[in-house]
């Protein structure tokens, strides 16, 4: 088609790339390239991929061939341990993405990232906006290259003024396909909290979390965005909603004792998928730009997107406690009022003109 928006995304055979692009392929006037080492599992009807590593110095012949206009780069490698690899693949990896976006009048970039680049400290403001200091933690590998990678994003904005560059900093992920530090802290038979401490938390739907994928690919709303769903919860109705019941630590063993565990029953507490000061102190974003300029509101509540996370879990470790009329019953008044708000907020963009 003559007006066809050509859109790239990167790590197309990852989650969230294949997922991106099953979503980006339902409009009708974009075509969609997918850009990986590795073939994605499933097949993506309608998908045109491209093997090839973003890396490579041939990238920008192949974004100017192609005639992208926007691009979202997915292809990281989450990682609790810091390595070199890691860091390779996703900061350097970022890097060349956006250089040869640049050179190739690619107009528009999208860039995934997450609110723990703000950090957790106890004189924290009571909410984040996305001017405040990032003070992440650089003892995780998957925070550390995200601080890294926005502090060069900050940088290509100077350098690039007319691109388009949106990141989003998505708060701890939820879904039921999902595997980010959140859903492997919750899958723990007894997810380790700190004795004292129960900080409040933010959660997205990994549904809502595409969408806005989705929605900054799409549209020219440049800038950097926190998404979360709108409402706050301590960790422990977190930990309730899940129906998972708790191992209080005292602090000092947490920070400093874990190595004397190793070989005893709390072993695994070696491996939390969360730095113990994201589950001590505040690191809650404030959400106020993402309705006024990005334009977006997610459609799953915190308390929703944790409850069809727990039915997940449950039937996956073949539990039926859950099958009763009265969870059953829950799950749909979840789905009814879901499905209310979607038709309220479509019919408020409504165009008045079109009404007429």
């Amino acid at each position: 088609m003559a007006d066809e928006t050509v859109v790239a995304v990167t790590g197309v055979g990852s989650y969230w790339g294949g997922r991106l692009a099953g979503r980006l392929l339902k409009e009708s006037t974009v075509k969609v390239i997918g850009l990986d080492v590795k073939t994605p599992a499933a097949e993506i009807p309608g998908l045109d991929f491209i093997q090839a590593d973003v890396r490579s110095p041939l990238l920008v012949d192949l974004l100017r061939a192609e005639e992208v206009a926007a691009l979202c780069h997915l292809d990281f490698l989450s990682l609790t341990e810091r390595s070199e690899t890691a860091f390779e693949h996703n900061v350097m990896g970022t890097m060349e993405v956006l250089g040869a976006c640049a050179e190739a009048g690619v107009g528009r970039i999208v860039i995934r990232s997450s609110t723990a680049v703000y950090g957790a400290h106890p004189d924290n403001s009571a909410f984040l906006t996305e001017e405040t200091e990032l003070r992440g933690s650089h003892r995780y590998g998957y925070t550390h290259d995200e601080l890294e990678i926005e502090a060069f994003c900050s940088g290509f904005r100077g350098q690039w003024p007319d691109v388009a560059l949106t990141v989003l900093r998505f708060a701890n992920i939820i879904g039921p396909g999902a595997d980010t530090p959140m859903t492997q802290f919750l899958k723990l038979q007894s997810p380790p909290i700190l004795l004292g401490f129960d900080p409040l938390l933010q959660v997205v739907h990994e549904d809502d979390v595409v969408e806005a994928l989705a929605h900054a690919t799409l549209n020219s709303v440049s800038g950097v965005f926190n998404v979360a769903a709108e409402d706050v919860m301590p960790l422990s109705r977190i930990l309730r909603l899940v129906r998972r019941v708790p191992l209080p630590i005292f602090h000092p063993i947490a920070y400093r004792g874990l190595y004397m565990l190793q070989g005893t029953s709390l072993q695994p507490l070696r491996y939390v998928p969360i730095e113990w000061d994201y589950l001590r102190y505040p690191w809650v974003a404030d959400l106020s730009r993402m309705g006024d300029e990005f334009g977006f509101a997610p459609v799953y509540t915190a308390a929703e997107a944790l409850r069809e996370f727990a039915r997940q879990r449950q039937r996956g470790e073949g539990d039926d406690e859950l099958a009763g009329a009265a969870y059953d019953d829950q799950s749909l008044r979840d789905t009814i009022d879901r499905r209310q708000r979607i038709r309220e907020r479509q019919t408020s963009m409504k165009d008045p003109a079109d009404e007429a």
